[in-house]
């Protein structure tokens, strides 16, 4: 399954590089974050799930940085918030 996953994923995103990056930082986000999966787990591994997700077409670069960009600017607006009661 896994070897299929990653061909397919290649085919999606253009080069087996940034399928690494990508596939990556997405796992860090299930595994360390506690992002919720947008797949079942099926007990694969969070890197088998990241490239499952990206070959089904559920995460991209765009998608993932559009997504961590969000939480900044969330945690930037939190840190001012807590700054502003002095």
């Amino acid at each position: 399954m896994a070897r299929l996953t990653v061909e397919d994923a290649i085919k999606k995103i253009g080069n087996r590089f940034d399928l690494i990056l990508i596939a990556a930082k997405r796992a860090r986000q299930i595994q360390i974050r506690g992002k919720s999966p947008l797949l079942s787990k099926k007990n694969d591994k969070t890197t088998v799930l990241a490239l499952r997700e990206i070959e089904q077409g559920l995460i991209n670069k765009k998608i993932l940085n559009d997504h961590e960009n969000f939480e900044d600017q969330e945690s930037n607006s939190i840190k001012i918030k807590s700054m502003n009661y002095y």
